[in-house]
């Protein structure tokens, strides 16, 4: 067996081939990317405008100077984060145990990081912080945005209130750049609802990688933009290229990309370590598995993302509940799995895209709007005149709960959990 192993070694002349590759000046694919981001300037430029964009001063600043109504709804909720009135992880942990919180044990080393998608619209944080506080509820510690990049720009400084939100909550985003498939690119798929009914997957054809870089770079260096989707093993490329040249951005791979067993997940990983910096450190800081993986894979890719030195850089993040329509066959529900692996799988996201099984079906039976992947693809104006804006932030606040569902089976089990930090663990 060991014989046989040792023909899988990578010899040295190949991988001086790759590095051949990738540096002759005659490779008119790699000289696109790098004029692209020469328009944006140095690495060391563009990291200094990223992180002036990203400040929290300035990003408050700019929504003062368009007069944008979010602005108040942020000072709300820094009053309210300073003040005190979110509860805290111990006052949460005794609402669950009660005394018994005193004694337990919890796996801190193993927390799970809370996490809900999609957060499409800057109102429906301050309506699910008001719902946190009335009901001692946690915020969750990752959020993901799917919303389109432009509309969301134009709306009031959507874009920037959220920045600026995450900062003051102290939790994580990202964002979904407009450049994919569903924006009309992909010639084989007739809109967002036949996403699904092509093998070729979203896609980013011929030159809408180049077109996505761009984008990225725009968003980056004008509104600090850090993390962002990643739906296209050329995109995936791209992004380790740019990390390499010293640009600070970082993407989780979608979903859609299909890691769903632990050799897609290797081959990941693999890329991941091969264009590293020097550091060890990578742009890949998640990625979401497919919605059919089992533990087992789970556990054996952990090992090798331990083994290649990444277990505290890229998360895992795993759907828990899903949309009701148009996703995945239901019910869909992995609780009662991220039980059995939070207690050995470090750096792990549950994530919430659905309500609750019991509440979703209690909303189809009663005729109501249940969670739709199909709405994170909607024009927010579509949305208002179609009179379902109330209907889609209940679908929001449902998975909230379910959220805060997983946090409450996460500390019965005496596991922990990431939520907002400058909210919770204090």
């Amino acid at each position: 067996m060991d014989d046989l192993r040792q023909r899988l070694e990578i010899s040295k002349s190949q991988l001086d081939a790759i590095n051949d590759l990738i540096l002759n000046p005659d490779n008119v694919a790699i000289t696109a990317l790098l004029e692209i981001v020469a328009n944006y300037g140095t690495p060391d430029e563009i990291n200094q405008k990223a992180a002036e964009a990203r400040k929290l001063d300035n990003l408050l600043g700019r929504l003062d100077e368009i007069g944008s109504s979010y602005r108040a709804d942020l000072d709300w909720l820094i009053a309210q984060r300073d003040q005190g009135a979110f509860v805290s992880v111990d006052e949460y942990r005794h609402q669950v145990l009660g005394e018994h919180a005193d004694t337990m044990q919890f796996q801190d080393d193993f927390a799970v990081t809370l996490e809900v998608s999609a957060a499409q619209y800057f109102p429906w944080l301050r309506a699910e912080a008001e719902q946190a506080i009335a009901r001692r509820e946690l915020m969750p510690g990752r959020f993901i945005r799917v919303r389109k990049m432009k509309e969301s720009e134009a709306d009031q400084g959507d874009m920037l209130a959220f920045a600026a939100a995450m900062q003051i909550m102290g939790a994580s985003y990202v964002e979904t750049l407009d450049t994919r498939g569903t924006d009309g690119s992909n010639v084989h798929l007739g809109g967002p609802a036949t996403i699904t009914g092509y093998f070729g997957g979203i896609g980013q054809p011929n030159d809408y990688p180049l077109k996505w870089i761009d984008e990225l770079l725009y968003y980056y260096t004008t509104y600090g933009t850090r993390q962002v989707l990643n739906v296209n093993p050329g995109t995936v490329f791209l992004g380790y290229m740019l990390y390499k040249l010293g640009i600070d951005m970082e993407f989780k791979i979608s979903v859609f990309m299909g890691n769903d067993n632990p050799y897609a997940a290797l081959w990941t990983l693999i890329g991941a370590k091969l264009f590293a910096r020097e550091d060890g450190s990578s742009p890949l800081i998640g990625f979401n598995w497919s919605n059919s993986v089992n533990n087992e894979t789970m556990e054996i890719t952990a090992e090798f993302r331990r083994t290649l030195g990444f277990e505290d850089v890229v998360r895992f993040e795993h759907h828990i509940t899903e949309t009701w329509r148009n996703i995945v066959r239901q019910p869909y529900d992995r609780r009662e799995e991220l039980m059995a692996l939070g207690g050995h799988v470090k750096n792990i996201s549950a994530k919430h895209e659905g309500g609750n099984v019991e509440a979703e079906q209690a909303l189809e039976a009663a005729g109501k709007h249940t969670s739709d992947v199909l709405d994170y693809f909607r024009k927010k104006d579509e949305v208002i005149e179609s009179g379902e804006w109330d209907a889609l932030l209940n679908n929001y606040l449902e998975k909230h709960k379910a959220v805060n569902a997983t946090a409450r089976r996460l500390t019965e089990c005496g596991l922990a959990f990431i939520a907002a930090s400058e909210l919770h663990h204090r």
